[in-house]
């Protein structure tokens, strides 16, 4: 643990240390102001990794103002009060830094990955857009342009991209969940610079972000700079989440999709568990068993033995509410989605009723341990899986606990999983048909 300079105390704090694999700990400081700040030494290359994370996604939108979150995470890019119109970028590739930005449902974050020289700069530029964006009517105009014509390309001309919104729209009636992390096309054409005014004053604040610095950094300097650049911004009164419950889904929904799509899909969600939840490592196994890799269940039974398919995927949503088990088939040419629904409800029957074999197991476990460890070779690799965890968990070192998790479980802990999740009362599936079937390219739902 470094100390806080004697200079800075008062206005610095350190808060806790948490052991992050076999290294140097991840030491967590708090400013006055209630910015966190998360740091790790790393020596090994003369670079560091400068994140900024916020807690704030699309869930905590509001009907008829979806889309706030991500449309931030392109004005942040622009003017502040000291800093033109392309000076933040221009600075950053001065100094040889990249740097980009992420939006989801339950979080936001900006990254720099920069030589380990640059640490004033990092700060300044951070410090500055959290503080002092500018926020006028043409500046919000001229983004608001660019997430609609993101919007059209990724969405409404995309096929995976409206399916995955319809998949979501369809489950969730109640929670922040339900809508995309992109937004509306009529919520984004009616954003205003008074709207993003109060979003920016709300949830760009100082207690409600954490800035993770992990690299080679000298932790007393970083503290420094830190205290000047951030300590005299001002806390936010952050708003009590209105989070509204996901009722429970009783009967299964179905929903028939025209797409302009050359051969037909099948997607298929069951409710998933959240992240912290106890068998969210377990659901995960399960869903590698079946959909990791040609040795998989699924990719033999659809693809290479079967014949039905192109491609088959699984994925359990890492979300800090209870989430999605999303399943997603391409039907080879001529394949209707019903068979291919058949050999899944085939698979999933069977890994509800018999455990993964041991081999099954350990082939898995070892794939999902490889990928772990590489996703944590690079200091902004690193950055981000503290980011993530401290930002939905609480705890930044939470991604070796999760794979100590992975590494405990047996057989039966995934079975248990699979019956608890894999339950067709409450799984929605859609359809997804070539549009030139139908005249009409309606969706319809129906409870079934």
């Amino acid at each position: 643990m470094t100390a806080v300079p004697s200079h800075l105390e008062g206005r610095v704090a350190f808060v806790e240390a948490h052991a992050f694999g076999s290294g140097e700990p991840v030491q967590r400081y708090r400013l006055a102001n209630g910015l966190s700040v998360l740091v790790l030494v790393d020596r090994e290359a003369p670079v560091f990794s400068y994140q900024t994370w916020f807690a704030v996604g699309s869930r905590h939108e509001r009907e008829g103002k979806t889309g706030l979150a991500h449309l931030f995470e392109h004005l942040m890019f622009n003017e502040t009060e000291r800093l033109p119109y392309g000076a933040f970028d221009r600075k950053l590739e001065e100094a040889g830094a990249e740097s980009n930005a992420a939006t989801w449902v339950d979080w936001t974050y900006y990254y720099e990955n920069l030589p380990k020289d640059s640490l004033a700069l990092a700060t300044e530029l951070e410090s500055e857009r959290m503080a002092r964006l500018v926020l006028e009517e043409p500046q919000v105009a001229r983004e608001k342009e660019v997430v609609m014509n993101e919007r059209r390309m990724r969405v409404d001309d995309d096929v995976d991209g409206s399916v995955s919104e319809l998949l979501y729209s369809t489950v969730f009636r109640e929670h922040g969940y339900s809508w995309p992390t992109i937004g509306w096309m009529k919520d984004i054409e009616g954003f205003t610079a008074a709207d993003c005014a109060e979003f920016y004053a709300t949830y760009y604040a100082p207690n409600n972000a954490t800035v993770v610095v992990v690299g080679d950094v000298d932790v007393a300097e970083l503290l420094t700079l830190v205290a000047e650049r951030y300590g005299a911004l001002p806390a936010a009164a952050l708003p009590a989440e209105d989070v509204r419950p996901e009722p429970p889904q009783t009967e299964p929904r179905h929903v028939e999709a025209h797409k302009p799509t050359e051969t037909e899909r099948l997607v298929v969600a069951y409710r998933g568990p959240a992240l912290g939840d106890h068998d969210h490592a377990a659901l995960s196994v399960v869903n590698d068993v079946l959909f990791a890799g040609r040795a998989s269940r699924l990719f033999r039974a659809l693809v290479q033995d079967g014949e039905l398919a192109v491609d088959c995927r699984g994925w359990v949503s890492t979300f800090r509410d209870p989430g999605l088990y999303e399943i997603s088939v391409t039907a080879r040419p001529g394949v209707r989605a019903e068979a291919l629904l058949e050999v899944l409800d085939r698979e999933l029957s069977r890994i509800v009723e018999e455990p993964p074999t041991d081999d099954e197991l350990e082939r898995v476990k070892a794939k999902l341990e490889l990928g772990a460890l590489s996703g944590l070779q690079t200091v902004a690799g690193k950055a981000e899986q503290i980011g993530f965890w401290s930002t939905l968990t609480g705890d930044p070192s939470d991604a070796f606990r999760r794979l100590a998790a992975v590494r405990r479980l047996r057989a039966d802990d995934l079975r248990r999983a699979a019956r608890r999740y894999l339950t067709p009362s409450s799984r929605t599936v859609i359809f997804v048909r070539p549009s030139g079937e139908e005249p009409s390219g309606d969706d319809e739902e129906t409870d079934a």
